[in-house]
């Protein structure tokens, strides 16, 4: 078994339901394979920490206080482009054509709330998106879709337990507030 550890946004019923829909509409026009992402573990990840045998104390320690210090107002933005990224796994995702600038501030926050605990920001682009399909057999080429209207007034830190008895626990939760 493995913890897969992030920050994330979690969307809400309405949310979830748009995203739903959406993905339902894409596997329906594209008859794509692989493994539909259960719509329960709906999310858009902020910062990975990483895969561990066991939760580390320490990392939990670091997030915790990381949560704790980030400073951000609530914000709005829009899910407006579907397509998948050309890595092994092809997944197939929901996000945003363009960085909104509230997300953007939401990650910087929290980067800077880790650097401290030596976890600087990672050097990949950050491409905001919400995955609906892991292992595709075949890439989805970008396109456009209906926005899915998304305000953001929290932040939460998620347990991803993968293998037998996978489950996907909220470890905390952040109001966000000016």
């Amino acid at each position: 078994m493995s913890h897969n550890l992030f920050f994330a946004l979690q969307p809400d019923e309405k949310v979830r339901a748009q995203i739903e829909a959406v993905a339902h509409r894409l596997k329906n026009e594209n008859s794509a394979s692989g493994r539909w992402v259960k719509p329960h573990r709906y999310h858009l990840t902020l910062r990975y920490l990483g895969a561990h045998g066991t939760l580390p104390e320490a990392l939990l320690t670091a997030a915790d206080d990381c949560g704790d210090r980030v400073h951000a107002p609530p914000f709005a933005f829009a899910l407006d482009i579907a397509g998948s990224f050309a890595n092994r796994s092809i997944p197939w995702w929901i996000g945003c054509g363009h960085m909104p600038p509230g997300l953007g501030a939401l990650w910087d926050a929290i980067s800077a709330g880790l650097a401290p605990h030596g976890l600087p920001a990672p050097a990949e682009d950050r491409a905001p998106h919400v995955t609906i399909l892991r292992d595709a057999d075949r890439r989805l080429i970008p396109m456009p879709i209906e926005p899915i209207a998304w305000r953001v007034e929290e932040f939460v830190l998620v347990d991803s337990l993968l293998g037998p008895g996978a489950s996907h626990t909220v470890l905390r939760r952040w109001r966000l507030s000016d």
